[in-house]
């Protein structure tokens, strides 16, 4: 059983990791452009090209990664605390410890499907999985039924036949 000291600077690390990757892609690609108009005096905005880029899609799916580990982290964190907790039966504790084990394979299979989705040529794909629904969205200029279907081969695989798959194409912009 990890020590809250552990837990404690695993959540520590974890944050710092997440502040880093926040602070290498952050604000100054996100900022609006009527705030980078603004910041240049109109005396220097003749002599200077000021250039505005729009966040990319696969910025956005990287955010709701990072938002959807930074959840998963926490609940994690919770069921670690039960299952250290010396308070709780140990009927309890077996079904926080099975409910780590189920998050963090669901994980794995997420990125799996993720992984095996790119092989097949796409950009980028996003897998969730929520309330026993599994939502895929796929970065690709041009989509078909049978794609959609090769998608949903592929998830229903790996995430297990009982699961419904949606699938949505999102062009590049």
């Amino acid at each position: 059983m990890p020590k809250k000291q552990t837990v404690w600077l695993f959540t520590m690390v974890s944050l710092t990791a997440v502040l880093g990757v926040y602070y290498v892609t952050g604000p100054d690609k996100l900022m609006p452009a009527s705030i980078l108009e603004e910041s240049v005096p109109e005396s220097a905005a003749k002599d200077v090209d000021v250039k505005v880029e729009e966040t990319a899609g696969d910025e956005v799916f990287e955010l709701i990664r990072l938002e959807t580990d930074d959840e998963r982290s926490r609940l994690k964190e919770e069921l670690t605390a039960k299952v250290a907790s010396a308070d709780v039966s140990v009927e309890a504790k077996n079904e926080a410890y099975d409910d780590m084990k189920e998050l963090d394979a669901l994980t794995s299979k997420e990125q799996m499907v993720e992984t095996l989705i790119k092989s097949k040529g796409y950009d980028d794909a996003l897998v969730r999985t929520s309330d026993g629904e599994v939502r895929i969205t796929v970065k690709s200029d041009s989509h078909s039924a049978e794609a959609a279907n090769e998608i949903i081969r592929i998830a229903k695989e790996e995430m297990g036949e009982k699961m419904p798959v949606s699938v949505e194409f999102q062009p590049f912009k």
